[in-house]
């Protein structure tokens, strides 16, 4: 597990339906390996890259991943079935990742926080355009947009970042998002615009350097 690969890429896998997730929580219940690898396929990718929007370091990322994943592991018996199961464990990884963030603040409060500790994109672009099709010059382009855009996310205050990223990167609907992070509908939507007003400001500010 690295450093999330793209922005704005949600990865898609194939998940219960809707009639059938109440039988796969009863399996995790069950304690079913079979049915925890499974959750792991599926979720970690996702998890690791809306965790990593909102700590800002992969190796934190990795770590807080870990803590989310023990926690649905322990908590599944206590799943009431009242959101989907995404929404559970997506309301977990918000709150873990949060947490984190405020204690690593505290920690390092006297310190500059850097906002791109990712691979420069002379060096993520070199590694991909030895084995792309694309032309280097492609590669390197497409590199240091992806750079900009995830400054220019880690620049957004904490609130409108992780309503942005759930809504523009992880493509949930409103209603869910407002069940993860615990807010009414209202202020989901006007997080949001607040949010991609800001982003826009600050890409178009990237754009003019």
């Amino acid at each position: 597990m690295g450093t999330a690969r793209s922005v704005g890429i949600t990865l898609e896998q194939t998940l219960p339906a809707v009639n059938e997730e109440a039988a796969f929580v009863a399996e995790l219940c069950a304690g079913s390996q079979e049915a925890f690898a499974y959750l792991l396929t599926v979720y970690q990718n996702p998890v690791f890259n809306l965790v990593w929007h909102i700590v800002e370091n992969s190796a934190d990322a990795s770590d807080v991943l870990q803590d989310v994943m023990v926690k649905v592991f322990k908590g599944i018996s206590g799943f009431n079935g009242e959101s989907s199961l995404r929404t559970w464990i997506y309301r977990i990884a918000v709150h873990e990742a949060s947490n984190h963030r405020r204690s690593w603040i505290r920690r390092h409060w006297r310190e500059p926080i850097s906002v791109d500790d990712t691979e420069s994109p002379s060096a993520a672009a070199a590694a991909e355009a030895a084995s792309s099709e694309r032309r280097p010059d492609q590669v390197f382009e497409q590199a240091e947009r992806e750079v900009v855009v995830k400054q220019a996310l880690a620049s957004l205050a904490p609130p409108y970042r992780t309503v942005v990223v759930l809504r523009e990167i992880e493509g949930m609907p409103y209603e869910e998002i407002a069940q993860v992070l615990g807010l009414a509908e209202g202020t989901v939507k006007s997080r949001l615009l607040r949010g991609r007003e800001l982003l826009r400001r600050k890409l178009a500010s990237y754009v003019g350097q």
